[in-house]
């Protein structure tokens, strides 16, 4: 594709919002959507999850400011019911929210804890070929001791919606190593259309949460079972890990930074400015500084703190430890 036929790709674009964390993290989001990719082109749904019995308390945004704000900045909030998961297993919000996006148009999903970067109409999606998030560690499965190994776990599941597991392998990869398999971070995800996608997401995660095959009988299905099951959605639409290519997304173009005090903690400096210079305008700081993550690492300069208890140049390897030294020095802040 040339760049000119990537620039006229019209997409939607969601991330959940509901009351406390989120909520802030989606302004931010959308400011940074809005200051970095200026040729985006399609909209911007905040999907917001509408009460019900699944919810202790009202789960929509609950800051008018907050509201105002992502209205200001174009988003439209987009209410959804969630009759499967709802706050026991709040991940599903990622699942049900796509029964309420327009049928037939493309989207990306992101996490609210996402920056964008830089354009994102120039990242080379084929919305015919889904894929998700590599920037991924081995969290699933754990293999019990006697068994059985990844081999035995995943095959079960490809076994149990009838999809070829053989091909889904990287043979590039040692047998038994988790990598060898296929597992996405769903961070983003993306499909020509959400109905076809949410539906075969929704079947097969109550299919695996209500009635795990036996081989499965040693593994924690919560709260892993967005990230069990999308392997699956992905490789029965045709999609996997190499449909799209590396280094734009979870790269020059998007920054899952999870939590602020890891942004500060291990992303390059490419992405603090970012986040600084998008976090700056007066409308944007008054309502993100009322959450006090937000309040303290970016606008009363703990996180250049943080930042500066690590050697950006040598990290540690297991995010634990960025952890455990940020809980340690009382950096820890969500």
């Amino acid at each position: 594709m040339t760049s000119k036929a990537l620039k006229s790709q019209v997409f939607n674009v969601v991330v959940v919002g509901q009351n406390g964390r989120l909520m802030y993290e989606a302004a931010l989001f959308a400011a940074s959507l809005r200051a970095k990719s200026p040729q985006f082109a399609g909209k911007l749904y905040v999907a917001e999850p509408a009460p019900g019995p699944r919810w202790e308390k009202d789960p929509r945004i609950g800051n008018p400011d907050v509201r105002a704000l992502l209205e200001d900045l174009g988003a439209e909030i987009l209410p959804f019911d969630t009759p499967v998961f709802g706050e026991p297993y709040a991940y599903g919000n990622k699942i049900e929210l796509l029964s309420a996006l327009p049928a037939g148009e493309p989207f990306v999903f992101f996490d609210t804890d996402t920056l964008i970067l830089d354009e994102l109409s120039t990242v080379p999606f084929d919305f015919d070929r889904p894929s998700a998030s590599l920037r991924v560690e081995g969290t699933w499965p754990i293999p019990p001791l006697y068994g059985p190994q990844y081999t035995g776990i995943w095959k079960a599941l490809y076994d149990r919606f009838g999809l070829d597991f053989e091909s889904s392998l990287d043979l590039s990869q040692p047998d038994e190593y988790w990598r060898r398999y296929s597992y996405f971070n769903a961070g983003f995800f993306y499909y020509r259309c959400p109905k076809v996608f949410g539906e075969l997401f929704l079947e097969y995660a109550r299919s695996v949460s209500d009635n795990p095959p036996d081989e499965l009988a040693c593994q924690a299905i919560y709260p892993w079972l967005d990230q069990i099951v999308l392997p699956l959605v992905i490789h029965g639409l045709g999609g996997g890990r190499d449909a799209l290519p590396s280094g734009h997304l979870d790269g020059s173009v998007t920054c899952h930074y999870r939590l602020m005090p890891l942004l500060y903690a291990r992303e390059r400096d490419a992405v603090v400015q970012v986040l600084e210079e998008v976090a700056a305008p007066n409308k944007i700081k008054k309502v993100l500084k009322q959450y006090d993550p937000f309040k303290r690492m970016i606008y009363q300069n703990r996180g250049h703190k943080a930042r500066a208890l690590f050697d950006q140049n040598h990290l540690p390897r297991k995010e634990q430890a960025i952890r455990n030294m940020l809980k340690k020095n009382g950096y820890w802040l969500r």
